[in-house]
């Protein structure tokens, strides 16, 4: 999994593309990336299939803040990314959300 981003010079906005490669998908058909961003909606934000393999999606999102998130694998599956830029405790478990700084 990774994340790059990339700041408008023109608003107060981040293009993040997040990815998650082909031999991190574990064969999975839909990949969706849900956060506080979409309010934890796995419908808002379905991720691209590429013809790699890789899932991809890029988002606009307000900079000067911080989102969680994580990737849902076939509507069952939590992961995070391996490249956030921090992680928080979820308070269920030992569940942890990844986080991205915008």
């Amino acid at each position: 999994m990774s994340l790059s981003k990339h700041y408008l010079k023109t608003k107060p906005l981040c293009k993040i593309t997040f990815r998650v490669p082909k031999e991190a998908s574990r064969s999975a058909t839909h990949i969706a990336l849900v956060g506080d961003f979409n309010h934890w909606d796995p419908e808002a934000s379905p991720m691209q299939k590429q013809k790699s393999g890789d899932f991809k999606l890029t988002l606009k999102l307000p900079a000067n803040h911080n989102y969680q998130f994580r990737y849902l694998y076939d509507g069952t599956v939590w992961e995070n990314d391996w490249e956030a830029d921090q992680y928080i405790a979820t308070g269920v478990g030992d569940a942890e959300n990844s986080i991205v700084v915008v």
